[in-house]
């Protein structure tokens, strides 16, 4: 995967996290969801012209790890070695995921550093030595709380159920180290309280907030009952837990205790994007952490929703794990990337199901978007040769297209930019492509071809270059979330030799109307969103 993080000295960039995913299995459609926002975000500040740091990367420590290994008849390395170089960075570049780092938390660059930060804490009275009893996750990697466990029925009638997997937890006795959470829920109400968008959505906040007023228990940041994790510098007879190890590597990535000015020109993130099962590790153990340490917090963490299939959470745990390979086959890329963020509202759950998907690919995509682009196209072709004619005769009708996508900018600049609501910044654009579908049908332009007059052809012109400047814009604005797409648009447009490369066009400058010169050429390239062929069978 390229780096395209741009290089700006001194420079503090905008960051962007993923969380590490576990490589026990396959991506499915749930770590794909998260991955491809944090990608759109980034390429969003990025066409900003912001300095831009995306980090993704795979979580290989902990004992659900090495089970599964030991399951596959492999050691827990190769395995971890197996499934990152086939299955998880292969996807992320079949998605078009343009990551500036991909970190693994078994290289040495960040296990180093782990242990350089524990030792740290351990020194400064952070951490202590003690015992430990209770209910255990080996999905979640976590201890829980005994009014958090479902009762057991059917098969596991008897047991106590992890609420997230709705499998058995195991009762673990051993003796660990651990850190001074306890310490630090007061000084992380202060800080939810200073900075409302920390925590978000608003329902994620509520959530954070009421378990730390409970009051915080001390975490057991160390195992000794298994052996695959970083070792305890000063007690290698114990390792350290894995969500402390993998909460670093937001540090590890970015130089910190290595390069002093990578991490000071980066760190810490602008935005963690993480699952809302995993909020907790990030909105209260990681600020912690870093307070102990002195470290600035992050800007946000922003919890998205459980994809569901049929009502139930999507994991391979419940069987309901879809290959995102599985419907890039038939949809494309750019349309799967597009279609998750604009069905479902970011940090809400949402239902996935084939049809929707359908509808939603032939209604918007098809027929909206992509039909508006050929319809232009062909016009320009049929009545101007081809070649982009200049607006000469601009009236009320093209002043409320002006102003539609001076409002469009504005309001998806905002909504994907700043608020995280991708949702409410795709339909914005689509407003506007909607806007312009009326625009063309009001204005009848295979009307107003057959008046031969200097003033028809005038009007003709100005229609056409109206609705052509239009698709410019909305090939900017769409590049972040349809990159290939916008890049056949805009080369149909013959922008690409007057403009330059679409990289540099700056989202909050595709309202500058007049930005395509007249005189380009214009052609009808391939379909941009094709016919969808009948749903495969299994």
């Amino acid at each position: 995967m390229a780096a395209t993080g741009s290089e700006k000295q001194g420079e503090k960039a905008f960051y962007v996290s993923t969380p590490i995913y576990y490589v026990n299995d396959a991506p499915h459609l749930g770590h794909a969801y998260t991955t491809v926002a944090g990608d759109v975000l980034s390429r969003w500040h990025r066409q900003r012209g912001e300095k831009v740091w995306f980090l993704t990367g795979t979580d290989e420590h902990g004992q659900k790890i090495m089970r599964t290994a030991d399951a596959n008849g492999v050691s827990p390395q190769e395995w971890c070695d197996k499934l990152v170089e086939e299955a998880w960075k292969p996807l992320w570049e079949h998605l078009e995921i343009a990551n500036d780092d991909f970190i693994r938390t078994t290289e040495k660059r960040h296990t180093d550093r782990v242990q350089e930060f524990v030792q740290d804490l351990y020194d400064k009275g952070e951490i202590y030595k003690g015992g430990y009893e209770g209910p255990y996750c080996v999905g979640c990697e976590e201890y829980k709380l005994p009014g958090e466990l479902l009762d057991g029925e059917g098969e596991f009638a008897g047991q106590k159920l992890c609420p997230v997997h709705k499998k058995p937890v195991e009762i673990l006795k051993e003796e660990n180290y651990f850190f001074k959470l306890s310490e630090y829920g007061d000084k992380l109400l202060a800080h939810y309280e200073a900075n409302p968008d920390f925590i978000q959505p608003e329902s994620a906040r509520n959530e954070v907030l009421n378990f730390v007023r409970q009051g915080l228990q001390d975490l057991s940041i160390s195992r000794s009952t298994f052996d695959w994790g970083i070792p305890i510098p000063w007690d290698e007879k114990h390792v350290i837990y894995v969500w402390i190890d993998a909460l670093l590597n937001y540090a590890t990535a970015v130089g910190y205790n290595e390069n002093q000015t990578k991490f000071d020109e980066t760190f810490p993130a602008n935005v963690h994007l993480v699952g809302k099962d995993i909020l907790r590790f990030h909105a209260v153990i990681w600020p912690a952490m870093l307070m102990a340490q002195g470290l600035p917090l992050p800007g946000k963490v922003a919890a998205n929703g459980w994809l569901m299939v049929g009502g139930e959470k999507m994991s391979k745990s419940n069987l309901t794990g879809i290959k995102p390979q599985d419907l890039t086959s038939h949809f494309g890329v750019d349309a799967y990337r597009w279609y998750f963020l604009r069905a479902i509202a970011f940090g809400q759950d949402g239902s996935f199901s084939w049809e929707d998907f359908s509808a939603r690919y032939t209604s918007e995509l098809a027929n909206d978007y992509g039909n508006l682009a050929s319809r232009v196209a062909a016009m320009v072709g049929k009545y101007f040769g081809g070649e982009l004619p200049a607006s000469a005769a601009d009236g009320e009708a093209e002043t409320a297209v002006h102003e539609g996508l001076a409002k469009a900018v504005a309001e998806a600049d905002r909504k994907i930019g700043e608020e995280l609501d991708f949702q409410g910044g795709i339909l914005a654009i689509f407003d506007f492509v909607k806007q312009v579908n009326g625009y063309i049908t009001e204005q009848e332009p295979w009307k107003v071809a057959k008046d031969t007059s200097d003033e028809g052809k005038a009007r003709l012109a100005t229609i056409l270059y109206t609705a052509a400047e239009s698709l410019r814009a909305v090939a900017v604005l769409l590049n972040p979330v349809m990159p290939d797409t916008s890049q056949k648009l805009w080369d149909s447009l013959g922008a690409e030799a007057s403009l330059g490369a679409l990289a540099d066009q700056r989202v909050q400058d595709a309202g500058t109307w007049g930005s395509l010169p007249a005189g380009t050429t214009v052609t009808k390239g391939a379909v941009l969103f094709p016919r969808l062929e009948e749903k495969p069978t299994a």
